[in-house]
């Protein structure tokens, strides 16, 4: 299918398109708050808060939640931005955040993990973790569903949930009921050699993210090359997918990420995890927050609203 006209005429003003080097992606940062609306033109929820938590080396984690209209208890969204381990914060992602709020009747708690390369990997899972791990604790007091506690993200907040539900498996401390992914990383690349996706090649450049913002990124992210393969950063190299939660796992048609996003999806249903996995036509990387009012988006939220508020997950 080819590109949807909205998305042509976003990409021809894309400052993604400007980013070359490692240091182009850092100061990144600033610009991408710039994109926001006023806080006043921006869409109401019933209540945020700010918090600050106790990281997992005694660091301080900020937290934003939104509560929803309605009476709850509400299911626990615990969700982690975008921005390849390097980009994005709490603020960055203020209106996607009140959008998941409102559109799914979660109560959505936004984590402002530490990034890389100041704090390279595992220090942004190892937070993720941490403010999950709060969010459970503290179900009661947030009018939280404990019974109902999800972890989502998009890019490498995609990555991060995923190594949350592997990390809570194996620490035995949590029990994540459901994963939400959206167009995920789930796997190392390294721009300067051959990617084994095909969507590295078919959309390495001119849809926004390129093939060597990932290896940028990814460079950024990972100090030591031993943890390229941990499954807490690719969690597609994970020995052992079994006994994960029920995953929703959605990809742009015109995204590097798109095939690795659905082989790992491809690899949870083979473990015997249940998967409901769409692939979005015509589109690109980052459209649930680029183009909120369009069709793809809506449809996006409202098959997250169905899987969270469903009891019985069946489909594979």
């Amino acid at each position: 299918m080819p590109l949807k006209p909205y998305v042509k005429k976003f990409l021809e003003g894309n400052p993604l398109g400007n980013l070359q080097t490692a240091e182009d992606l850092i100061n990144y940062r600033g610009a991408a708050l710039e994109m926001l609306p006023p806080e006043e033109n921006r869409p109401m929820v019933q209540d945020i808060e700010n918090r600050i938590i106790e990281g997992p080396e005694g660091n301080a984690i900020a937290i934003r939640i939104y509560t929803p209209a309605g009476e709850g208890p509400f299911p626990l969204l615990v969700f982690f931005h975008g921005g390849g381990f390097v980009v994005g914060d709490v603020e960055s992602y203020d209106v996607t955040c009140r959008i998941l709020a409102i559109k799914t009747g979660s109560k959505v708690i936004s984590v402002d993990y530490r990034l890389a390369p100041e704090n390279p990997f595992p220090a942004a899972p190892e937070d993720c973790y941490a403010a999950a791990k709060w969010a459970a604790e503290h179900a009661e007091e947030l009018n939280g569903d404990p019974n109902n506690l999800i972890v989502a993200g998009d890019s490498a907040g995609g990555t991060l949930s995923a190594a949350v539900t592997l990390m809570a498996r194996e620490r035995k401390t949590i029990n994540i009921t459901k994963q939400i992914l959206i167009y995920p990383v789930t796997d190392f690349h390294n721009h300067n050699s051959h990617s084994i996706y095909p969507s590295y090649s078919e959309n390495a450049e001119g849809f926004g993210v390129t093939n060597t913002h990932m290896g940028l990124f990814w460079d950024l992210y990972i100090e030591k090359k031993e943890d390229r393969n941990h499954p807490y950063a690719s969690p597609i190299r994970a020995n052992n997918l079994n006994n994960l939660p029920p995953a929703l796992l959605l990809t742009a048609e015109f995204d590097v990420l798109r095939d690795e996003g659905e082989q790992y999806g491809k690899q949870l249903s083979e473990a015997g995890v249940p998967v409901t996995l769409k692939r979005f036509n015509g589109i690109i990387h980052g459209f649930l927050q680029f183009f909120v009012d369009q069709e793809e988006a809506i449809e996006a939220l409202d098959i997250m609203r169905e899987f969270i508020h469903e009891k019985a997950l069946t489909r594979q």
